[in-house]
């Protein structure tokens, strides 16, 4: 499968850092944060990746490049305006392909191996995307998960409300007939989810939504000392 790691985020929360900086350059561990996700698909055999970008996305390109130094090849998908997530994805799928393919936000940081991802094959399954347990800026989580199907209501009494990682397979019929322009993902999951076409899993390893400055620097901390 190739890959998408979504990247044009403006990086409101994190002002000042990303005031003459993409977030996704943001540095903890030694490493800009997209670096670790670049590390970690080509350590899972991803070596195809697509990144989207909008605000300073020179800079990335620059920082980057086309990704040989991470033994990766990087097609890169330049916004001219805002279109949101799914409007992204939208914009890069005739690089992406018709099958299914992995999307990673460029604002979150998971030891995640993404070696478990497998391919969905767009008729029963659309969607299948990592959740992890609720941290504390959402405690409530995002979505319910039960005999491997996520779903906005819960389906069974014991059914966990898990928090969306931002790590997920997609597959192209989840756009189908959709153009480019202004279009969140959050909208097609969930009317994938009403037709119990998402599937999913818990992760209980190592994530962080890096929202604000002292995530950063709570995420910095933990990678030094693990070093």
């Amino acid at each position: 499968m190739k890959a998408m790691i979504l990247a044009a985020g403006l990086g409101t929360r994190m002002r000042p850092l990303t005031d003459n900086l993409p977030k996704p350059l943001l540095r903890a561990g030694g490493r800009a944060l997209i670096e670790h996700h670049l590390v970690n698909l080509a350590r899972a055999g991803i070596h195809q990746i697509v990144i989207n970008h909008y605000y300073l996305g020179n800079l990335l390109e620059e920082a980057i490049g086309d990704g040989s130094n991470y033994g990766v090849d990087i097609a890169w998908s330049r916004e001219t305006e805002r279109v949101e997530t799914a409007g992204g994805i939208i914009q890069a799928l005739p690089v992406l392909g018709d099958e299914s393919f992995v999307v990673v936000n460029g604002d979150v940081w998971s030891n995640y191996p993404f070696e478990r991802l497998r391919p969905v094959d767009g008729n029963q399954t659309q969607a299948s995307l990592v959740l992890v347990d609720n941290p504390d800026h959402n405690p409530e989580g995002d979505f319910y998960l039960a005999a491997g199907r996520v779903h906005e209501e819960a389906r069974h009494p014991q059914a966990p409300r898990l928090t969306f990682s931002g790590i997920s397979v997609l597959h192209t019929n989840l756009f189908a007939g959709l153009e480019e322009g202004l279009r969140p993902l959050a909208p097609l999951l969930r009317a994938a989810m009403a037709q119990d076409l998402v599937a999913g899993e818990h992760y209980t390893g190592g994530w962080l939504d890096i929202g604000t400055p002292e995530r950063l620097r709570e995420l910095d901390e933990k990678l030094s000392h693990s070093r």
